[in-house]
Formats: C-alpha cells, structure tokens, sequence
C-alpha cells in the first residue's frame, strides 16, 4: 500500500500513528492509575482481625515474657560461663603449681612441709569448690532456660492453633475480596474493550483513525495486562478454564470467518470482471501487488512474468496497454507510466 502514496502522505501517515501511540499511552497511564487503585475500595484485612483476641492476647503477652525471661537468663548464663571459665583457670593453674610442688617435696622428703601441703590442699579444695559452684549456677542457668523455651514452645502451640483457624476466615474473605475486585475492574475493562471492537468494526477507516486505533490499544492493554493477570486462580483451575473458552469462542470465530471469506471469494470470482474491479479501491489493489498476490483472488502471481496479463486462478486482467503508446501497464493504475495517458478501463 505504501507504493501507491505520496511522499508527503507516507509521512503524514507515520506522524499519526506516533499521535495514535502517544494518546494510547497516556490512556494506559490514567488506566493504570485507577485499576491500580481499586483495590482500595476494599477494607484491608489481617490476621487480627479474625482471631479470638480474648483467648490470643494472654497468649501473645505470655510469649512476650517468656522471650524477656529468656533474654535476661541468656545474659545472666553469659556472664555465669565466664566465671567457671575463670575459676576453671584458677583451679588448672593451682592444680599444676601444686604438683609441681608435691614433686619437688617428694624429692627432699622434709617433714616440715606438712603444714604446707595442709595448706595448699585446702587452697586447691577451695578453689574446686569455687569452680564447681560456678558449674552449679550455669547448669541452674540452662535449666532455667531450657524451661522457658519449653513453656514457650507450648505457648506458642496454643497461639498457633487460634492463629490456624483465623487464617482460614482470613482465606476466605481475601477470596471473596479478589473477586470482587476482579470483578471491578472487568465491568471497568470489558465496556472498553466491546467499544474498540465496534470502533475497529465501523471507525478505523475514518478521519480520526489515530485516535480509533489509540483507544484500540488501550483497551486491549487494560483487558489483557490490567486484568488478566488478577483473574482468580483457585489454583490454576480457573485460568486454565477460561482459557479453554476463550480459545474455543476465538477459534470457532477465526473458522467462521475463514469460511465467510473463502465463500465470499468463490461468489466475487463468479461475477464479471468489471463489477469485481469495482468493489477493489486503489490503494487496496496497489497494496495487494506489491506483495505479489492478485488484487482479486489474493493468490500468489508471478508480475514479473511479461505472459501474466491475467490471473490464472481468478481470470482478472493484471496488465493491459496502453490506448495511446501501447506499453504494457498495470491494470490497475490510472495513468500509463511511459506516456502519462489516462487509463481507459
């Protein structure tokens, strides 16, 4: 089709379809604005708002002291294994300053060190003492802990189970919150989309074609980017569902169609040549030879071939000649291309 325009027209044409892209994407904007916002027509729910708040808060308040216990005991078991670590020390290096002792008065076998081993064991024995008592306070610690997390964990099991059954109430509710939004926004983009069928149908063709084909593109975006994709799936069930029907009801509609033009054809082929050059337009029969195709049956033809004056599918003349100059032409222009005659049907 582009052949047969004007140099100027081609450009005209292609400042419109820029204007038909740029009024498609500031529709889009303002329609991704408000599908973004329906959601908000719908009050917001949470887990709390559904679970037994009599019987949960004691619960939660329990858990909540239970992990402030459960901190301080860590601190408090913290600071406790640091003293047995040093008291553990203490005794280690006791130990091995007594041996080293008990060594060197087994060589000199002097009885007046008695009272010094007296003396020394009872230093060790007290710091034994000190580090069992260490021991003591850090198992009592664990214990402690141990208890707490225990009590927690029990808590915590009963808060579960409340918390269980609200996220079922919860589930339900934000299901029946998704369909209506769903809903919402299909009674929003369904209307568009009907009205761009029937622009596409009766105004693409009209002056204001940039505007029919923006809002064309608008609509399609808004129904399947803006609301396919929140369609419910329950799993997958429903898209796949819809998505069988809307393959069928397209696919039966691309049959009929395919049908309606082939029996369409097979009646324009039937009538006389001049009367199915008149139903061609110009620019119709220009596009469909440049693609190499007859203007009247739409089959592949050979223009290149100088013995192809006529289709041989559909029997509509190709080329003819000129009235003045008699060079070969298309049949289709309006005006011979060696000698500027106008064409004589």
């Amino acid at each position: 089709m582009s052949k047969g325009l004007r140099l100027s027209e081609k450009w005209f044409n292609r400042g419109l379809w820029l204007v038909a892209f740029v009024f498609a994407w500031f529709l889009m904007g303002l329609g991704q604005t408000l599908i973004r916002d329906l959601p908000h027509v719908e009050q917001q729910y949470n887990l709390d708002n559904f679970i037994d708040q009599q019987a949960a808060q004691p619960l939660k308040d329990k858990i909540k002291e239970s992990q402030r216990l459960r901190s301080e005991t860590t601190d408090a078991l913290d600071q406790a294994q640091l003293k047995l670590n040093t008291r553990a020390s203490d005794y280690a290096a006791a130990r091995a300053t007594f041996d080293n002792w008990l060594a060197t008065r087994g060589a000199t076998q002097q009885a007046s060190q008695d009272d010094e081993l007296v003396t020394r064991s009872k230093t060790l024995d007290n710091l034994k003492s000190l580090q069992r008592q260490a021991e003591n306070e850090v198992e009592a610690l664990r214990q402690k802990d141990l208890d707490s997390s225990q009590n927690e964990n029990q808590v915590q099991t009963q808060l579960n189970i409340l918390e269980d059954a609200a996220r079922v109430k919860l589930d339900e509710v934000q299901r029946k919150q998704e369909i209506r939004v769903f809903l919402y926004r299909l009674a929003l983009t369904l209307p568009l989309l009907l009205l761009a069928g029937w622009l596409f149908a009766k105004k693409r063709k009209t002056p204001y074609w940039p505007f029919v084909w923006g809002f064309i593109i608008f609509a399609a975006f808004a129904f399947f980017v803006e609301l396919v994709p929140y369609l419910p799936s329950y799993g997958g069930y429903i898209r796949y569902i819809v998505g069988i029907v809307l393959t069928v009801v397209i696919g039966r509609q691309a049959i009929i169609s395919l049908n309606n033009y082939l029996e369409k054809q097979k009646l324009a082929e039937q009538l006389p040549e001049s009367e199915r050059r008149e139903t061609l337009s110009y620019d119709t029969a220009l596009a469909r030879l440049a693609k190499n195709v007859c203007p009247g049956c739409e089959r592949g033809v050979d223009l290149k071939d100088v013995a192809n004056d006529f289709c041989p599918h559909c029997g509509i003349g190709l080329h003819d000649y000129c009235k003045k100059c008699e060079a070969r032409k298309s049949a289709f222009v309006k005006f011979c291309h060696k000698c500027g005659a106008g064409a004589i049907s």
